[in-house]
């Protein structure tokens, strides 16, 4: 038995989200069905972070195991023969799955960090070229308060006041290793790097971050609102159209031939 582990690329603006529903609509199951078709079995997946509809992967991280043998290149040409546009395989790693250990890779739990972009649209109208892309706010956004208030965000904290009702996050303490805010003409990037994510936890911060770049609210506001692990103290959750799972970090020992950067691709320079 081996663990094949993957690193999938996909636009989720047509998709209900990572996670299989009776719809069919998701990447988890149209992934699923374009591996049946290419292995002749069902496979069930494991992915690294589930991600909401609407929301995008640069390189999701997802393992199975298998008794097959195919080369990596065959994985990757042979399933991305079964998928849509929007969803591709990157790469394929093999690795030895031994049933009597507890130390396996595991595309959950071996995780060390994630890291997620938001890119915002900041014009006084709308482009119709970001729709799916990007989120918006018409109102000018002041980046020099919002990289203030983040400040606040570092470290190990209780990150209930970002968390959405529905989380199913054993904890809600999460060390926050960095988060960067870089602006190019009309386009705003705020990079999260931690060590986990509560769900629509930054959809949450972004949408107070944008409350703080707007004036509404002061730089030190932020700290007050982590304080007090309230939801309804912060912002409300911010559109998912700019939401990109980046990267998912992992101990060296693994061998994943992950991307090198966690750059957003082609169409953003300022990464």
């Amino acid at each position: 038995m081996k663990r094949l582990v993957l690193g999938v690329q996909y636009d989720g603006s047509s998709w209900h989200g990572w996670q299989t529903q009776p719809s069919g609509e998701t990447i988890q199951d149209v992934l699923e069905g374009a591996l049946f078709q290419f292995c002749g079995v069902t496979v069930d997946t494991v992915c690294a972070g589930r991600t909401d509809a609407g929301v995008h992967g640069l390189e999701q991280i997802v393992h199975f195991d298998t008794n097959l043998e195919r080369a990596p290149y065959s994985w990757v040409n042979g399933v991305n023969a079964f998928l849509p546009e929007t969803i591709a395989i990157q790469w394929a790693k093999e690795l030895v799955l031994d049933e009597d250990s507890q130390d396996n890779f595991h595309a959950r739990f071996s995780a060390r960090a994630r890291t997620y972009h938001y890119v915002l649209s900041n014009s006084k109208i709308r482009s119709p070229m970001w729709f799916g892309r990007a989120g918006w706010v018409f109102r000018p956004l002041d980046v020099t308060r919002m990289r203030e208030a983040v400040v606040y965000l570092l470290g190990e904290h209780d990150f209930s006041a970002f968390r959405a009702s529905g989380c199913q996050a054993k904890t809600p303490v999460k060390q926050m290793y960095d988060i960067r805010i870089r602006q190019q003409g009309e386009l705003i990037v705020f990079t999260l790097k931690a060590s986990a994510f509560l769900h629509h936890m930054v959809r949450n911060i972004v949408g107070s971050l944008i409350f703080v770049g707007t004036g509404k609210r002061e730089p030190s506001w932020i700290a007050d609102v982590l304080a007090s692990k309230d939801r309804s103290i912060a912002a409300p959750t911010f559109m998912p159209d700019g939401l990109y799972l980046a990267k998912i970090d992992y101990e060296e020992r693994w061998g994943l031939p992950q991307q090198e950067s966690s750059d957003l691709p082609g169409f953003l320079s300022l990464l």
